[in-house]
C-alpha cells in the first residue's frame, strides 16, 4: 500500500509554469485506493485531496492537502495515516512550503521543505521516531516540485495542444532526492466513473525509480477533458502487485 500511494503522488510532476485556471480554493476530491496481490482487487484506503486559502502576513497562499487512510477493517493488518501538504502561489502553483507527516504500519516520519524559487534551493528538515532532527540544504533543478504541488500542476497542462504520442520529462523531489520520469499523452478516452461518464485525457507513465514503477505499458492515468481536469482513475503496476485509484466524490470545483 505504501508503494502504491507513493507512486500515485510521485508520477504527477511536469515542468510547467502555466497560469492556474483549473483549481479553486474550496475543492475536495475523494478516491478509493485498491490493491491486488493474489487476483482479487480490494479497496484498502481512502485518499482525499482538498484545497483552501491560507493568509500570511505577506500574501494569500493556496494550501494543497492530500490525506491517505486505510479503512478501519484493515487497520490491524497495516494502518496508514498519511498527510501531505503544499503551500503554493495560487496563480501558478509554485511551491513555497511542503510538509509530510506519515504513519505507515507504525513507521513514522516527518519532512519539511522550504523552497526558494529564486535560487533553486530547498531547506529540508526530517525527523523519525526516536531519532534526531536532520537538517539539510538542497540544490534542485528549475521547476522541480514537491509531490503535492507536482500533482496539481499536471492539471494546468494544455493537452489539446499536444499531439498523441508526445512525451514530457518529469522531475520530483522526494525524500531529498530528485527523480526523473516520462509522461506520454495517449489522446482522449471516455470512461464510466462514480461521478458519471467522463471524456478524459489518457496518459501513460514511466519512472526511473525502478523499485516503485514496473514497466512502461502498464501504468495509466485519466483526467477529465474539461476546464477542471480532475483525476478520476489510475491504474498501476508495482513490484508486489497492481493497484487502482478511483474517484468517489467531487465538490467545490472551480469551473
Amino acid at each position: 500500500m505504501r508503494a502504491l500511494f507513493l507512486l500515485i503522488v510521485l508520477v504527477f510532476c511536469i515542468e510547467n509554469s502555466a497560469q492556474n485556471n483549473a483549481i479553486g480554493s474550496a475543492e475536495k476530491l475523494v478516491f478509493s485506493a485498491s490493491y491486488n496481490m493474489s487476483g482479487v482487487l480490494t479497496d484498502l484506503a481512502e485518499v482525499t485531496m482538498e484545497t483552501s486559502n491560507v493568509k500570511t502576513s505577506k500574501a494569500t497562499l493556496l494550501r494543497l492537502k492530500i490525506t491517505a487512510a486505510t479503512y478501519s477493517k484493515w487497520d490491524n493488518f497495516f494502518k496508514i495515516r498519511d498527510l501531505y501538504e503544499s503551500y503554493v502561489n495560487p496563480s501558478n502553483l509554485v511551491p513555497y512550503l511542503y510538509k509530510r507527516d506519515i504513519n505507515e504500519g507504525g513507521y513514522t516520519k516527518t519532512m519539511k521543505y522550504t523552497f526558494d524559487p529564486k535560487t533553486n534551493t530547498v531547506k529540508s528538515v526530517q525527523t523519525r521516531r526516536n531519532g534526531p532532527e536532520e537538517n539539510k540544504n538542497l540544490t534542485i533543478q528549475a521547476n522541480t516540485k514537491d509531490i503535492v504541488s507536482a500533482l496539481y500542476n499536471l492539471r494546468l497542462i494544455d493537452y489539446n495542444s499536444m499531439a498523441v504520442g508526445s512525451k514530457k520529462t518529469v522531475t520530483i523531489l522526494f525524500d531529498r532526492k530528485e527523480f526523473k520520469g516520462q509522461l506520454t499523452y495517449l489522446g482522449k478516452e471516455t470512461i464510466t466513473t462514480a461521478i458519471g461518464k467522463k471524456e478524459c485525457y489518457k496518459l501513460a507513465i514511466g519512472s526511473s525509480q525502478t523499485n516503485v514503477l514496473q514497466g512502461t505499458n502498464s501504468n495509466f492515468l485519466w483526467f477529465t477533458a474539461d476546464a477542471n481536469k480532475i483525476p478520476v482513475y489510475g491504474k498501476f503496476k508495482i513490484p508486489v502487485g497492481t493497484g487502482e485509484l478511483k474517484i468517489k466524490s467531487v465538490s467545490g470545483l472551480k469551473n
